[in-house]
C-alpha cells in the first residue's frame, strides 16, 4: 500500500498520550509529526482521533474503533499499556498493524520469552519460571545470589528487584506475584559488574532496517530509563559488538518483528546476554533517532502500514554493520536522567532496577566527557562547585574501585574532600587528604556535622555509594534526602561519579578548568556536517 496515496485507509494510534510518565516525548512526537503520513487525506479523522481523552482500556478502545470505523490500530507507539492490550484487542477482532500481538505476548510473557531465546540459541542469564517459593529458593541456591525477580507485563520495571539473600527473595517474590497477578514471574541469575547495552531498532518482516546501540555509563542494575546513556558505545569491544548485532538479528527473526523495538543486553567477559525485548518504541527512540540522524519512527511507521521506505543520508541498517565504523563518528550523544525527588516528600533518591526518573536531557560533544558535562549542567541540579567541596561516603566493598577518581578529585582537581568515618580512614591510608565529618545527629565533639554542613551550604556535592552490604541504611537515606531537600547535587552511582571526575579532568587539561571554553557551542546539524 502506498501510504501517501491512501485515501480510505485510517488507523487508530493507541497511546497514553501526555498523561503518562512513559509517553513523554516519543509518543507525542509520533502522533504530531508522522500521523499525517497515513492520514494525509483523512483530516476529519485526524481531528476526531485527537479529541478522545478516555481511559486506556479494552472497552474504550473497542468503542472508539467501532464508532470511527477505523481499519486498524497501532499499539507500538504508546508505551506499556497498549502492548498489554494488544492480545485482548486481537482476540476481540481488532486488526493490529505491525508485529503480531501473539509475538508481543511472547516478548512480554517472561516465561515464553525465555523459552523462545533458548529455542533460537540466544544467550541469556540462567532462568527459571516461578512455580513455588521453594523452587525459587532452590534455583537461587543453585545459581548463587544475587538473583533478579522479573514479573511479566509491567511498566518501568515495577516490582522487579534484585535479591541478595533468601530473606530478600521471599519479600520480592510476594511483591512480584501481587503486581504480576496471573502473569508468569521469572527468576534469573543477576550478572554483577556487567556493562549494560541499550538497543533501539526498526524491523520490517524480521529484517532490521535501522538500529542504534547505546552503552550505559552505569554497570548493569540500573533501569534504562534512569541510566546515563552514551551513543555510540565507548567501551564495548568490537567482538562483543558483533555478538550484540547477532542477538538483534536473531530476535527480529524469532519474533517476526515489523515496527519499532527496544532491547537491553549485558556484556561481560566476552559474553553478551539478553535481558529483555520490548516490541514498541522506547523512551530513548527520539535520542537514538536524533543522534544517528535517521528518522527511526518514520521508518517504523512505514514498516507497520506497509509503506515504501525513503532513502537515508546515513546507513543505520543492521546488514553490513560489522564492517562499518560504529555510528555516529565524530561526536558523542549523552542522555542523563532527571528526577523529581525534591517534590516527592520522603522518597529515597537512589536508583535500581525499577524506574524513578521523570525526564531526561540529551546533549552532544566531541567527546563523551564534553557531552556528559553539557547534559549534567542542563538538568535542574546546580553543579556550581563554588566552595569546591565534596562529601564522600563509600561502602567498604566499593572503596578500591573509587580510589583513582578520589585521587583526581583531591589531588589534581584540588577539591576539598569531606568523608564519613570509614571512608576518611580509607582515603587517608591511601595518601588522600580529607576531613572526617560526623554522621547527622552524631553529636561527636570536634567533628563537623554533615546535616549542619549541608544546611548552611558548606557542601557543593554529595557522593554516596551504598549497596546491600551497607550498615547505616537509615543514616545513608537521611544524607541523600538532605542533599535533595537542600538542592545539593547528589551522585549515588560509582560509574557516574567516575565519569564526572574524568570530565572535570578533561576540562582542566584542555581549558584549565574553564567550562565555558571546554564546552563548545555547536548545533546537532553542525555535528552532522562534521561526521565521518
Amino acid at each position: 500500500m502506498n501510504v501517501i496515496d491512501c485515501e480510505l485507509f485510517c488507523f487508530f494510534p493507541i497511546s497514553f498520550f501526555l498523561f503518562s510518565l512513559c509517553s513523554r516525548t516519543i509518543f507525542f512526537w509520533f502522533q504530531i509529526i508522522h500521523i499525517h503520513m497515513v492520514l494525509i487525506c483523512c483530516f476529519m479523522h485526524f481531528y476526531t482521533l485527537f479529541r478522545y481523552f478516555e481511559e486506556l482500556s479494552k472497552e474504550r478502545i473497542l468503542d472508539i474503533y467501532e464508532a470511527e470505523n477505523v481499519d486498524s490500530c497501532l499499539v507500538s507507539v504508546g508505551g506499556q499499556i497498549p502492548n498489554t492490550l494488544a492480545l485482548p484487542l486481537h482476540e476481540a477482532g481488532v486488526k493490529i498493524e505491525g508485529t503480531s500481538p501473539l509475538m508481543i505476548d511472547s516478548a512480554e510473557d517472561r516465561e515464553k520469552f525465555s523459552a523462545l531465546c533458548d529455542l533460537h540459541g540466544i544467550d541469556q542469564p540462567e532462568w527459571q519460571n516461578l512455580t513455588s517459593v521453594e523452587a525459587a529458593f532452590d534455583f537461587a541456591d543453585q545459581v548463587g545470589y544475587p538473583v533478579l525477580v522479573r514479573p511479566s507485563y509491567v511498566l518501568s520495571g515495577a516490582a522487579m528487584n534484585v535479591a541478595y539473600s533468601a530473606g530478600e527473595l521471599s519479600k520480592h517474590l510476594a511483591e512480584a506475584e501481587e503486581v504480576s497477578s496471573d502473569k508468569p514471574v521469572v527468576i534469573t541469575k543477576f550478572v554483577e559488574g556487567g556493562r549494560e547495552i541499550d538497543v533501539d531498532a526498526v524491523a520490517d518482516n524480521g529484517t532490521v532496517i535501522a538500529h542504534a546501540i547505546s552503552e550505559h555509563v552505569e554497570n548493569a542494575g540500573i533501569h534504562s530509563g534512569d541510566a546515563t546513556l552514551m551513543l555510540p558505545v565507548q567501551s564495548i569491544p568490537k567482538e562483543e559488538m558483533k555478538l550484540v548485532r547477532e542477538t538483534i538479528r536473531k530476535i527480529a527473526i524469532a519474533l517476526e518483528i515489523t515496527g519499532p523495538f527496544n532491547m537491553q543486553l549485558i556484556a561481560k567477559d566476552g559474553k553478551v546476554q539478553i535481558i529483555e525485548t520490548n516490541l514498541r518504541a522506547s523512551r530513548t527512540f527520539p535520542f537514538s533517532s536524533k543522534t544517528c540522524g535517521a528518522d527511526f519512527i518514520g521508518m517504523a511507521t512505514r514498516a507497520m502500514v506497509g509503506g515504501p521506505q525513503l532513502d537515508l543520508d546515513v546507513n543505520v541498517a543492521l546488514e553490513g554493520a560489522n564492517d562499518r565504523p560504529v555510528h555516529p563518528q565524530g561526536y558523542v550523544g549523552v542522555k542523563v536522567p532527571m528526577f523529581s525527588f525534591k517534590r516527592l516528600l520522603g522518597a529515597d533518591p537512589t536508583l535500581g532496577v525499577e524506574m524513578a526518573s521523570t525526564g531526561e536531557v540529551a546533549c552532544y560533544g566531541a567527546t563523551k566527557e564534553e557531552a556528559f558535562l553539557k547534559a549534567l549542567l542542563s538538568t535542574d541540579a546546580k553543579f556550581e562547585m563554588k566552595k569546591r567541596s565534596v562529601l564522600v561516603s563509600i561502602q567498604d566493598k566499593l572503596q578500591d574501585d573509587f580510589l583513582p577518581s578520589a585521587r583526581k578529585l583531591a589531588q589534581e582537581l584540588e577539591y576539598t574532600l569531606y568523608a564519613t568515618e570509614k571512608t576518611a580512614q580509607f582515603l587517608e591510608s591511601n595518601g588522600i587528604r580529607c576531613t572526617e565529618v560526623g554522621w547527622p545527629g552524631d553529636g561527636r565533639i570536634g567533628k563537623a556535622d554533615i546535616e549542619e554542613m549541608i544546611r548552611v551550604g558548606e557542601i557543593d556535592m554529595v557522593l554516596m555509594f551504598a549497596n546491600n552490604f551497607s550498615e547505616k541504611v537509615e543514616t545513608n537515606y537521611d544524607i541523600r534526602r538532605l542533599a535533595v531537600d537542600f538542592g545539593v547535587p547528589l551522585l549515588t552511582n560509582l560509574q557516574v561519579a567516575e565519569l564526572f571526575a574524568d570530565s572535570m579532568m578533561a576540562a582542566k587539561k584542555k581549558s584549565d578548568g574553564n567550562l565555558l571554553d571546554f564546552l563548545e557551542t555547536k548545533t546537532l546539524s553542525e555535528h552532522y556536517a562534521d561526521r565521518t
